[in-house]
């Protein structure tokens, strides 16, 4: 459970994050895939996270404070709309050091638009965490805005899909940022995460 969520830092270059020194759990997805929106729902802070309906709001890493325990890391998104090459090159850059740098990251969410038929830009994203060896679990968003049926249909396809790309389907959890569907769930498997980093850390 969340108690306690405070922003930290926001940073362009990933070597002045702050001291990997605690278990960090990082969330990102194509732009306007609901973010913000889910990361303030699962800290119960309404506007911890900015939320925007202009795509690609976020633009730098962000670190937020959980429990004064671990970070939650708030990164921009791939696939921007509307931004020069050379700025999209360089947040690109940015994320992918970061991913691959990170000593204590212990978990990378990758969110998928619930609503949508598998993506290339998505699959193109996991397949590169695959090859780098970034721990990436899926997040399908906005269930809400869909029959139950048509959510699973498509996050089946997307799991078959991504079957094609690893031996077996990456962790996954089907959310809501409007009713909170699936937020105990998520959690749940945060502090499984922090758990394991921390006992790890400790030997």
């Amino acid at each position: 459970m969340i108690k306690k969520a405070e922003f930290v830092v926001s940073n362009s270059d990933p070597s002045k994050c702050p001291k990997p020194e605690r278990a960090e759990i990082a969330f990102i997805g194509r732009s306007n895939v609901g973010k913000s929106s889910l990361i303030n729902m699962i800290t119960g802070k309404k506007d911890l996270a900015k939320t925007s309906q202009k795509p690609g709001k976020t633009q730098l890493i962000n670190h937020f404070m959980i429990n004064d325990q671990w970070f939650l890391v708030d990164l921009p998104g791939y696939g921007f709309a509307k931004v020069n090459v050379k700025v999209k090159e360089g947040w690109e850059n940015m994320i992918k050091t970061y991913l691959t740098k990170r000593s204590n990251l212990c978990g990378v969410f990758v969110l998928i638009d619930s609503r949508l038929e598998p993506q290339k830009i998505d699959l193109e994203f996991l397949l590169w965490c695959g090859v780098n060896g970034v721990p990436a679990a899926l997040i399908f968003t906005k269930a809400d805005k869909q029959s139950k049926t048509k959510t699973n249909q498509n996050v089946q396809k997307f799991l078959k899909k991504t079957e094609e790309i690893f031996e077996e389907a990456p962790d996954y959890f089907v959310t809501s940022s409007e009713t909170g569907f699936g937020k105990e769930s998520l959690l749940d498997f945060i502090d499984e995460l922090v758990k394991e980093y921390e006992s790890g850390a400790l030997e």
